[in-house]
């Protein structure tokens, strides 16, 4: 009782059919890059690392799902320090997602905190590593300090790691680049998605550096970035492309820490590290809503 709502603003537009509702662990609805069902899957992926906390979501751009609906009735109430904690579900910052979510905080009058985007974080890198594994590009182990070549023309020499958001959205995937290059052994550069100027020069930059077969890895979500234009970028440059992070859960793991980390600010409980979080307790396991 009195536990802030845990509330996920989902970068773009939906295109599902569902109202928006409080999340309450029914399968997600809506292809994987669609902003409703990546909402409902990392909201039943957070609630099994936050079982006692109503988790909702909503989307920050379009007509329908929004995420002025989750934050309507969490306004001001007395012996409350918070109603509400908003996560954006991005992996770096983002002008116009953070415009929308303080737009959609000042419309309803939400007694709410919004917390950093999920990135820079060094378990994004992780989830990056799958991703390229996924496709067959990488290999699965981990190698590390030493330098590993790729046994056959499957397998990438060198990887970009695609921004979306501006200078601060690169900067926070140059980190990502930074670890993902220590797990593989292959040059690893970040670039901006949007920017196709930059795009091309990190693409000649992994080529001076004797990278014949690139490939994208978009540290996106999905929904800030979708597949059509990921599609174009791969024709365009001739280059291949892995799959978005999309919903995940070791994405909803960095969310689960946010979200304790607001509630430390607040004096409500100490955030726990990684390692301390509980292990998901799944959906057979989930009390009744």
């Amino acid at each position: 009782m009195g536990t802030p709502t845990l509330v996920l603003a989902i970068p773009g537009a939906s295109s599902g059919e569902n109202a928006l509702r409080q999340a309450d662990g029914a399968g997600a609805e809506g292809g994987a890059g669609d902003a409703y069902g990546i909402g409902q899957q990392m909201a039943d992926l957070i609630r099994a690392y936050r079982p006692e906390v109503t988790i909702r979501f909503g989307c920050t751009a379009g007509e329908e799902y929004r995420l002025s609906e989750a934050l309507t009735d969490l306004g001001p109430q007395e012996g409350h320090p918070v109603r509400g904690i908003v996560i954006p579900l991005l992996t770096a910052p983002h002008p116009a997602v953070d415009r929308a979510i303080t737009t959609a905080v000042e419309q309803t009058g939400a007694d709410v905190r919004v917390t950093e985007a999920l990135g820079p974080h060094p378990m994004l890198a992780e989830i990056l590593h799958l991703r390229l594994t996924e496709a067959g590009f990488v290999r699965a182990d981990r190698m590390r300090l030493i330098s590993v070549v790729a046994p056959s023309t499957t397998m990438t020499d060198g990887v970009l790691v695609g921004a979306v958001g501006g200078a601060d959205a690169v900067s926070a995937a140059g980190v990502t680049a930074v670890l993902l290059a220590a797990r593989l052994g292959i040059t690893v550069l970040p670039a901006d998605l949007e920017d196709e100027a930059h795009m091309a020069q990190v693409l000649d930059q992994l080529r001076q550096a004797g990278c014949t077969r690139p490939v994208i890895a978009p540290s996106v979500v999905g929904p800030e970035f979708p597949d059509e234009r990921l599609s174009e970028l791969e024709r365009k440059y001739g280059v291949r492309v892995c799959a978005p992070i999309g919903a995940d859960s070791t994405l909803a793991k960095i969310a689960a820490l946010r979200y304790a980390e607001v509630l430390n600010t607040l004096g409500v409980q100490t955030p726990p590290t990684t390692e301390e979080l509980p292990a998901p307790v799944g959906s057979r396991h989930r009390p009744e809503s």
